[in-house]
């Protein structure tokens, strides 16, 4: 599911009061499984996340991009080269992870992982890094945290603000950028038959576009169904509701 896909690279969607212009480029290798051509060892290829005012913008491939309004909540879907757009409500949204979390087993879904240090140290693109990793029944993983990267510190704080919890009821072991003490460069995520390493190419806070995070004008809107009314119901003898939640 590309909301899924989404949140597991990214976690990306703007909250909170208003900073610099943001936008960021990250190397990604190992993405075939996640929707590009190649295995797990496939080509690399890069994704931008362009953040201005309460709207983040993630170009992920040139035939797509997805487009979210921290205000509203609402996420939009566009397909370049078809021109059209789908448009997720936060409402739908929330469906949308009411669904995924519904056939999760409870315990897993409720489970919140927290990255851990290790001591280990790395030098990554002439920065050095400190290791952090978290272990989680979907999947390991291992963040390293640059705490000398130039403005690293005025960008994590950023970062904390554009984490909405919009995500976290879709994908809960999706660490959130107030779990780090530093700028996470590289991110390595082993799912065991897909492997991602995504790591940070550079980082610009110059002025962007408005119309960037507008649907263009000669495209057009793909309808969306009602998944609210998709959910299963509550088992019968108990007074619980159909939601993931306890």
């Amino acid at each position: 599911m590309q909301v899924a896909r989404i949140c597991l690279m990214l976690g990306f969607c703007f909250i909170g009061p208003a900073w610099a212009d943001l936008t960021i480029v990250q190397k990604v290798e190992g993405m075939g499984a996640l929707g590009r051509p190649g295995g797990a060892g496939g080509s690399s290829s890069e994704i931008t996340v362009r953040i201005k005012g309460d709207r983040a913008r993630i170009d992920a491939t040139p035939e797509m991009s997805t487009i979210v309004d921290g205000k509203t909540g609402e996420v939009l879907t566009l397909m370049i080269s078809q021109k059209k757009v789908i448009r997720i409500s936060a409402e739908k949204m929330k469906a949308a992870s009411e669904m995924i979390n519904q056939y999760n087993d409870k315990k897993t879904a409720v489970a919140t992982a927290k990255p851990q240090a290790t001591g280990r140290k790395e030098t990554i693109n002439g920065y050095e890094a400190e290791e952090y990793t978290m272990d989680t029944p979907h999947f390991k993983a291992a963040y390293w945290l640059a705490p000398k990267f130039p403005n690293g510190a005025a960008v994590l704080q950023q970062l904390r603000e554009v984490k909405s919890d919009i995500w976290k009821s879709s994908n809960r072991n999706v660490p959130d950028y107030r779990d780090f003490p530093a700028l996470p460069i590289k991110t390595v995520v082993d799912m065991g038959t897909i492997k991602v390493t995504t790591t940070l190419v550079s980082v610009k806070q110059d002025p962007l576009n408005e119309a960037d995070f507008d649907v263009p004008k000669d495209f057009q809107e793909v309808k969306t169904p009602d998944l609210s009314g998709m959910l299963p119901p509550a088992k019968a003898g108990t007074n619980e509701k159909a939601s993931p939640h306890p």
